[in-house]
């Protein structure tokens, strides 16, 4: 779940930072601190369910405004799929919403 989680943070990101023609955002960027694998590893370990939300919320904020917000079809539906991860009440349960998460941010790309 570590990589799926540090996926979602990384692609958001993305989004914001990324701009045609510059250089990419890569796992170890400054702008990745705090949402790196071992991050999320340690919260997962810790079953911190509220700070792993907490930190998605934070990267899917930033990208809802780099999309333009909630009216727009793309913001829509990213803001549906990140209330769907908000809206788990295990840890266990977030693997599927968390996926279609990942994989929306990575073709909006």
């Amino acid at each position: 779940m570590e990589l799926t989680l540090e996926a979602v943070a990384l692609f958001a990101l993305k989004l914001v930072h990324e701009t045609d023609g510059g250089s990419p955002i890569l796992r170890d960027d400054l702008v990745m601190d705090g949402y790196e694998r071992e991050v999320f590893g340690l919260l997962v370990r810790q079953g911190n369910l509220a700070a792993i939300q907490s930190k998605i919320t934070a990267c899917v904020d930033q990208a809802l405004v780099a999309l333009g917000g909630v009216d727009t079809v793309m913001g829509r539906e990213l803001q549906r799929l990140a209330m769907d991860v908000q809206n788990v009440d295990r840890l266990d349960d977030m693997r599927m919403p968390l996926t279609h998460l990942r994989d929306y941010l990575r073709d909006i790309l």
